[in-house]
């Protein structure tokens, strides 16, 4: 057995069907009088059920969360939460949504709540990226880790199968990285492998069915597992490109991580053979890089940056950032290696692994 360090930060799980149910017992919980809540215009129904089931709590709203948590929308949201006198935060959506969440918790040290709708993986980690003028950057600090995570697989019944997908497949990535992170414990490398394993066999069920409540609990629960991982172990190369291509091209940040993530894999595999076992292990398959590269099409979702809308010349400037700052990885950065990959994504072509 390999030395380890395993270190797990505390916040509270509240899972299953109808877990929204208990919001108002988690806010009374933390000690939360006035409540702001957080979220994208898809989930302003959902805000406003909860306002009218505690109007003595519910303290504000900011429908206007955006991808890549631009600054400015963050300085916007934090001064209608001090106009409120708010004490807590609520969010409601996915990674925009709670990245928000996490961001104003950073500047005002008020507890979180977070209630993810989709299955990107924000919530259970201290990492949070930031947007502004152009630019993404990333950060790790205990306080925007939220205090408690409500996964109501109910709320998850109404994104499309596509939507499910991409979303999907980005959950993946965060486990597929845990695989190989120079930090991973052994409890991680296990929840890694079972949450791949969860997602791999509903993602396609839910492709068929978005209504299968089974199918959806076991991704949501695959989703919990790979969010975990990211929260808990190192980024690398694949988690890199997308923060690279999201925050300058403004690309959707799920479908981005979809059809990256292949050809990341691709690149990182011989490095890693252990890895590279448990992962074909997790997806039954001896070409991890073209099942998954598969099941981003299977969804009707783009396989290339270029129907993404990147433009070809952006290639040149991705590398630059990529370089410019890159992260631990555990095969070396090799810059023809590297324009092969974007070359590669961006054309959507079929990764041979």
């Amino acid at each position: 057995m390999k030395s380890f360090i395993s270190q797990a930060p505390a916040t509270r799980v509240v899972f299953g069907e109808g877990a929204m149910s208990e919001l108002q017992s988690e806010i009374s919980r933390l000690s939360i009088g006035r409540a702001f809540f957080l979220s994208t215009a898809a989930q302003r129904e959902t805000i406003a059920i909860a306002r009218e089931s505690m109007p003595d709590i519910f303290a504000g709203e900011f429908a206007d969360a955006a991808m890549h948590t631009p600054v400015a929308v963050t300085n916007a949201a934090l001064a209608a939460m001090r106009e409120v006198e708010a004490d807590g935060l609520v969010s409601i959506g996915g990674g925009s949504a709670i990245g928000l969440g996490k961001a104003l918790a950073l500047r005002s040290g008020i507890p979180h709540i977070a209630v993810p709708t989709t299955y990107a993986g924000s919530e259970m980690t201290s990492i949070l990226g930031q947007t502004e003028d152009g630019v993404k950057t990333t950060m790790r600090d205990p306080a925007v880790q939220p205090a408690t995570v409500l996964y109501d697989v109910n709320l998850t019944l109404t994104l499309p199968a596509k939507t499910s997908g991409v979303s999907g497949l980005n959950a993946i990535a965060h486990a597929v990285e845990a695989l190989y992170a120079i930090d991973a414990d052994p409890i991680i490398l296990l929840m890694a492998e079972e949450g791949i394993r969860a997602l791999a066999g509903s993602l396609p069920r839910i492709g068929k069915d978005t209504q299968d409540i089974e199918a959806r609990s076991d991704a949501l629960y695959g989703a919990w597992l790979c969010a975990v991982c990211l929260g808990r172990t190192t980024i690398a190369l694949h988690h890199k490109l997308c923060h690279v291509l999201g925050g300058t091209f403004d690309l959707p940040h799920a479908e981005t991580h979809a059809a990256v993530l292949p050809h990341a894999w691709a690149y990182n595999a011989p490095a890693v053979p252990e890895a590279a076992a448990k992962l074909r292990r997790a997806l039954a398959t001896d070409r991890p890089a073209q099942l998954l590269f598969d099941m981003t099409a299977s969804f009707g979702a783009p396989t290339a940056l270029r129907d993404l809308g990147m433009p070809k010349d952006g290639i040149d400037r991705a590398i630059e950032l990529i370089f410019k700052n890159p992260y631990a990885n555990p095969r070396p950065l090799e810059p023809d290696a590297i324009r092969a990959l974007l070359e590669d994504v961006w054309a959507g072509r079929r990764p041979n692994a």
